[in-house]
């Protein structure tokens, strides 16, 4: 069900004024809802996460349709537990890769705008940074080893079948030292330092057992190099669907970065202003999402350069200035697309991954710039913070139903969104509602019905339109109408954003 991920990756291969109008004249969408409310949006955009848990849900569970599930993963192969985590999308597997991506981008948003949550919300974005962090504690629990993925994909995708009857292969996939994993390794390392800054001030204690966690995994990445989908166990689980595609190299520079960050420790500084040039800081700096941390790197890198004045980071800040400037339409870099509605489009399914981590990345790096008193130069006209601002709210209002569909593609917001979206839980009864097991292919019927989901996965949000701004509402076209962990996770950040500024 989920061969966008390997298309996805192979395919990601003055003037101010006029600015403005441009971007009114060119991207005014065909239906506009009016004032959104960000709040709104925000709460459910953090609720949704916990549609997504395995394991034993808590008693302050809110998706009450949801039940407990994966309760022996690790025991049989490894008697180990590897319970907890979150499933990735619409399926039943967990896969360590893009979630600790989610967990570094939910982390992210908190160090960067939790300042800005109502303290509820705060409290709940913790939470899901939290559920994230104490599954990938266990999965690096033992020296020299990561588990990288629980469930077997193929034998998972077969089924449509709600996590709480799964009955297929949990499939474990460890990689044990030599063998490198640097990618997974490295994104973990990540996760784990950016969450231990979140959770500095609120729980001293398991911040510095994030961060302690997080020095020995980036070890690990490090010296054993290369890439996890390269080990023949590995292989047949992580591929197509988390394959790295773009190298393993971005990763060790995007963890080391996270330390540098949330250590400040100088070996760190040195590892990134030595190791740019050799694990390739300069390619690919145009995009950002699980496989790929160039962008998102050099933004995070960039905060230092400035706030610094670090002459021998300023590479890195000169290649998130050039991103910044291939955003901006009537730029002379331009060269994103986007669709007549004024989407950010990028071929390969699930787009609106995209449209998240670049307006969180746009919101980022305003901040950043706002507090040097800093703007970027594009050669042909100069972006100030607030031109950056303007395209990812231009990029929020269409999810939030400023498009042409006039449809907010976040399930549960507004009165007009997606109803069957692919996701296996959503789209069969609940427990609750029907407690006889559910076997594998006895799902099938309900995949196959034009009803709409019987349970609402409020906050998620689905893959989104075509470059022509065309949704089906079809829970068969996966590519558009998927929601996965990592389309929500920087937008968090960006709402939190927008509901304390929403002019």
């Amino acid at each position: 069900m989920k061969f966008h991920y390997v298309l996805l990756s192979l395919l990601h291969h003055h003037h101010r004024q006029q600015f403005f109008l441009f971007v009114s004249l060119v991207f005014s969408p065909l239906v506009r809802c009016g004032h959104h409310d960000y709040s709104d949006a925000l709460s459910k955009s953090i609720l949704f996460f916990e549609g997504q848990r395995s394991g034993v849900l808590p008693r302050d569970q809110r998706m009450k349709w949801r039940e407990d599930s994966g309760l022996s993963d690790g025991r049989s192969m490894y008697n180990m537990d590897l319970t907890g985590g979150y499933f990735d999308a619409g399926d039943n597997v967990k896969f360590g890769f893009p979630m600790a991506f989610t967990t570094t981008m939910l982390a992210w948003s908190v160090i960067e705008f939790g300042e800005l949550m109502p303290p509820s919300e705060l409290r709940n974005a913790l939470v899901a940074i939290r559920w994230g962090t104490d599954y990938l504690l266990k999965t690096v629990s033992q020296p020299n080893r990561i588990f990288v993925q629980v469930g077997d994909p193929y034998k998972d995708h077969n089924c449509w079948e709600r996590p709480e009857d799964m009955d297929t292969a949990r499939t474990v996939y460890a990689v044990d030292a030599p063998n490198p994993a640097s990618e997974v390794a490295a994104e973990t390392a990540a996760a784990l330092a950016a969450s231990s800054m979140a959770f500095r001030s609120v729980d001293p204690g398991y911040a510095q057992t994030l961060l302690r966690n997080s020095v020995r995994v980036f070890q690990y990445a490090d010296n054993f190099r290369g890439a996890y989908s390269d080990n023949s166990n590995v292989r047949d689980g992580a591929c197509p669907f988390y394959c790295d595609f773009s190298g393993y190299q971005d990763e060790l520079l995007w963890g080391a970065a996270w330390l540098r960050r949330a250590s400040q420790d100088n070996s760190y500084l040195n590892y990134i202003e030595i190791n740019g040039k050799t694990l390739g800081a300069d390619d690919n700096i145009n995009e950002f999402g699980w496989d790929n941390k160039h962008a998102g790197l050099n933004v995070l890198v960039s905060k230092e350069a400035l706030e610094g004045n670090m002459y021998s980071l300023q590479s890195y800040k000169v290649s998130a200035d050039s991103f910044m400037c291939t955003l901006i339409p009537d730029s002379s870099s331009s060269h994103i697309d986007y669709t007549p509605g004024g989407l950010i489009y990028k071929p390969g399914g699930s787009n609106l991954q995209h449209a998240t981590t670049i307006s969180f990345l746009l919101l980022v790096y305003a901040n950043y710039l706002d507090r040097t008193s800093q703007t970027v130069n594009c050669g042909n006209l100069i972006a100030s913070p607030l031109s950056l601002r303007t395209i990812a709210k231009n990029q929020a209002d269409y999810i939030l139903g400023d498009n042409p569909k006039g449809l907010s593609y976040m399930v549960g917001y507004r009165n007009r969104f997606p109803q069957r979206i692919h996701h296996r839980g959503s789209s069969l009864p609940s427990v609750k509602d029907h407690p006889q097991f559910i076997a594998c292919k006895e799902g099938s019927t309900y995949f196959n019905s034009t009803n709409p989901n019987p349970n609402v996965l409020v906050g998620a949000i689905v893959g989104g339109p075509g470059e022509d701004d065309v949704y089906d509402d079809d829970r068969a076209d996966f590519r558009k109408s998927e929601p996965t962990t990592y389309i929500n996770a920087p937008f968090v950040g960006v709402l939190a954003y927008f509901a304390a500024n929403p002019n």
